[in-house]
């Protein structure tokens, strides 16, 4: 057996795999760098210290931009190093949810570039680390502590190999004490699992519309319970059922399903376009609910003399609008929901010096909660949802 160790760059084999390299059967092992698109070998009966000298030399500079390798180039690296390997191999890469991005994109595309060198084989065995991920705890299938010798040798390569690294102003090459584990931990995936762990983290672009449904309405607890509170807060505050609302981001409708049950007549806006056809095909028939791509931006230039009985932006103000925008809504009312902390940050500062908006009402939605994700892969803290009826004050 020869493990392929699969990482972005040098320095990930020593801080996420030093087990790996130094497994006690001291066999040959292999090193994918995708920053390079090249494979070092560690030959057999090599020792720790030797093994981390032949990387030592491959780990350079943070650059300025850096993206995983294209798939059809990792699986031409898959194949090179397990045709070379001669025997059967298992491959070790990064967590598909590995908070760097460039590791994560690499972790999902290695898995996907190993199925596709197997073709309708089984295929080697591939696990990930859990590397570096401060927002979900992993439910591991291997923990390997390392002890006092291996981690004196991480550490003693992290000082002279990575010290340029250590004060490095990009997170995602930034090397600090979350980043160097003091046990590694390495977990399996299906497919399914690797997609939506990446998608999960992709919360905030538009990778995030990988899969369907990547953040689980349709099956978190949690989020059911944020949705119905959400639409039970509308429904109570707005005019009887048949008003006119606009939904700004309704995703694949999970909101505007339950709003439009309620009565109101939706206009659905999802300016992603992966996600619009989703949220059209969930809609469809729904003779109260109409879908287009406008953003925030452009509801705010909008020219039309009907005015909306409100504008919902529900977990919105995550992606960088600018709240002045609310000032051209054609609208009086607008229910804003967030988690705490992001409210403090996004909206009551702007509020604070609004001349045009008031907070009318101020109602948790939502408690947080911690929660499993992934088909119980891991586990998280949701950290609630807290609503603002805001209502304009000048005409």
């Amino acid at each position: 057996m020869i493990d392929i160790v699969v990482v972005l760059r040098a320095e990930d084999a020593v801080l996420d795999f030093l087990s790996v390299l130094t497994d006690d059967r001291g066999g040959e092992t292999r090193v994918v760098l995708g920053d390079r698109a090249e494979t070092v070998t560690l030959p057999a009966g090599s020792d720790t210290a030797e093994r981390l000298a032949l990387l030592a030399p491959y780990v350079g500079p943070a650059p300025r931009e850096l993206s995983s390798p294209e798939p059809a180039v990792l699986v031409g690296l898959v194949r090179e190093a397990g045709a070379r390997a001669g025997r059967a191999v298992r491959i070790w890469t990064h967590s598909p949810a590995d908070n760097r991005r460039g590791r994560g994109r690499l972790g999902r595309d290695t898995a996907a570039a190993v199925a596709s060198a197997a073709g309708h084989g089984a295929g080697p065995e591939v696990r990930h680390a859990v590397g570096y991920s401060p927002y979900l705890q992993f439910v591991s299938d291997l923990d390997r502590p390392l002890g006092p010798r291996r981690i004196e040798a991480k550490l003693d390569f992290v000082n002279h190999s990575c010290g340029h690294l250590l004060t490095e102003e990009n997170p995602e090459y930034l090397v600090q004490t979350p980043h160097i584990p003091a046990t590694e931990r390495f977990f399996d995936a299906d497919p399914e699992q690797r997609e939506r762990l990446y998608a999960l983290l992709a919360s905030l672009d538009d990778e995030a519309a990988s899969v369907v449904d990547p953040w689980e309405f349709a099956t978190s607890p949690y989020e059911a319970q944020r949705l119905d509170a959400t639409a039970a807060w509308v429904r109570d505050r707005c005019p009887a059922a048949g008003g006119t609302l606009v939904e700004v981001g309704a995703c694949e409708g999970a909101l505007t399903r339950r709003l439009a049950a309620a009565g109101f007549t939706v206009r659905a806006t999802e300016p992603n376009p992966v996600f619009r056809p989703r949220l059209a095909a969930a809609l469809a028939g729904a003779d109260t609910v109409t879908v287009d791509g406008e953003g925030l931006a452009e509801l705010a230039k909008e020219d039309t003399g009907a005015r909306a009985d409100a504008h919902l932006l529900i977990e919105m103000f995550y992606y960088g609008q600018d709240p002045a925008l609310l000032d051209d809504l054609a609208t009086d009312r607008v229910f804003v929901a967030l988690e705490p902390e992001a409210l403090g940050l996004y909206i009551r500062p702007w509020l604070e010096r609004s001349a045009n908006w008031r907070a009318e009402e101020e109602v948790v939605l939502v408690p947080p909660r911690v929660e499993t994700v992934c088909s119980g892969r891991a586990y998280l803290s949701k950290r609630g949802s807290v609503g603002l009826l805001l209502r304009r004050t000048t005409s």
